[in-house]
């Protein structure tokens, strides 16, 4: 077996961001003293870890690109703002999302309908609403009017004689600004949760009952996360800021002017709205079992709840078990190849167990496709993927058109190793990894090479 050639990660064309760190945790001498070590939280909902706060996502996608958005490909940056008329409004400096009337009216539907389920009357669901969605002068807003002016008077004038403007609402604060709490208290939790029975539903596995020792309770690092005051609760929707609560909404307005070219001419007058969003859509970070389980057991900076109890590792290990059986076997892997300083991501879309990245997706393209088998000393035992020749020229050949190599990960584990011992973490102390790297062999290339020497 001849030893493979090594090949450069190939860099993406255009990247976008800058590298922060490949861990969310500090170290080096400048790291500061332990008791600053933070402690992120995360939740089991659904056989799914599940991160909520809004700074441990930046944290944890950020420096180290762990887990994915569950509203988007990759990187959690979910909105509701339509790109068009950010384009469109980009000299307006506000952090509120800018939506069409029609996706307003559409939340508002969404709204309607949860309210009636809650048992609300329609009496109570209209006049809810209607003091709920009614224009507003919000600060962010009112920060930016001669900004806004001068921006309206630079479009004024365009071919479709559209006059834009921004509008903040009626002159002096509205009730349901002074006191939100006083009839909108049923729409405070209207924000829709993906995780909730509407919007997630799969069969919760029950946790295996076991017995540990009180310092298996906390992750490794030793740091509670009670020493952090931001580990307190869960994130609610008024921690994401005014800019997920209130929305601009754009609007059409129609004028009659009298002139003497067109006395009865119509002018479309477009305009920015302030409103209170009535159904919040939230993105959390969900990140793979492998994932959340390095972080706990490697890392020591998360702590899994599940009940609003801290799950320990030796627990984890077998609920992870429980939920998808063949967890250890890819959780060697994925901590083997993380350890020497690959980003692993889910290999599912090309036929494998893994894809192999250099920092993280959004720098280099995945250089290696991993296929992972656990085995004996003797290279022998029952295999989680048995492979014929075509089967395996056929993953061959995917993993060749989409510029990456195919790698046989095997851990092998001893023979004496009882299953027992693999009821804990601590058996990866005794395994051992083989990587081999599978190349199609042509006969004709193979010869001329041969030719060549």
């Amino acid at each position: 077996m001849a030893e493979a050639v090594f090949r450069a990660p190939k860099r993406k064309r255009r990247v976008y961001e800058n590298y922060e760190s490949p861990f969310p945790i500090s170290f080096g001498p400048n790291c500061g003293p332990k008791k600053y070590f933070k402690i992120f939280r995360a939740e089991m909902i659904n056989n799914n870890v599940i991160v909520r706060n809004a700074e441990d996502i930046e944290q944890l996608y950020g420096k180290g690109y762990f887990g994915k958005g569950i509203l988007s490909r990759s990187r959690p940056n979910f909105t509701v703002s339509d790109p068009k008329l950010v384009a469109k409004w980009k000299d307006l400096k506000t952090d509120m999302p800018i939506i069409t009337s029609k996706k307003y009216q559409r939340s508002v539907e969404w709204a309607t309908k949860l309210m009636r389920r809650q048992g609300h009357d329609e009496d109570t669901v209209h006049r809810i609403l209607k003091d709920y969605t009614k224009p507003l002068e919000h600060p962010g807003v009112k920060r930016n009017d001669e900004q806004n002016s001068e921006i309206v008077s630079k479009m004024e004038g365009t071919e479709d004689r559209e006059k834009l403007s921004v509008m903040n609402g009626d002159s002096g604060k509205p009730d349901g600004w002074e006191d939100p709490n006083k009839q909108s208290d049923c729409l405070q939790d209207l924000g829709h949760d993906p995780l909730t029975g509407d919007g997630l539903d799969g069969h919760v596995v029950p946790l295996p009952h076991v017995h540990c020792s009180k310092q298996d309770i906390l992750p490794q690092g030793g740091a509670q996360p009670e020493d952090s005051s931001h580990q307190v609760g869960l994130t609610c929707a008024r921690e994401r800021g005014p800019a997920d609560e209130y929305v601009l909404v754009e609007e059409t307005v129609c004028d009659v002017s009298k002139t003497e070219d067109a006395p009865n001419e119509e002018l479309a007058q477009k305009k920015l709205i302030c409103r209170r969003n009535p159904y919040r859509i939230f993105e959390y970070l969900q990140l793979s079992l492998e994932e959340a389980f390095f972080l706990v057991y490697a890392l020591g900076c998360l702590s899994i709840y599940y009940e609003k109890e801290p799950l320990t590792i030796v627990k984890l290990w077998k609920v992870f078990t429980t939920v998808e059986p063949t967890f250890r076997t890819t959780y060697m892997a994925y901590h083997y190849f993380r350890s020497k300083g690959w980003v692993p991501k889910v290999g599912l879309k090309y036929g494998t167990d893994l894809l192999l990245y250099r920092k993280g997706p959004p720098f280099y393209h995945a250089s290696y496709s991993v296929i992972i088998e656990l085995v004996d000393d003797h290279f022998e035992g029952s295999l989680r993927r048995p492979f014929s020749w075509k089967s395996l020229a056929a993953l061959s050949r995917v993993s060749v058109n989409v510029s990456k190599e195919l790698m046989l990960c095997y851990l092998i584990k001893p023979s004496t190793m009882t299953d027992e011992e693999m009821e804990s973490p601590e058996c990866m102390k005794r395994i051992k990894v083989q990587e081999v790297i599978l190349s199609r062999w042509v006969s004709s290339r193979e010869r001329s090479d041969q030719d060549e020497l």
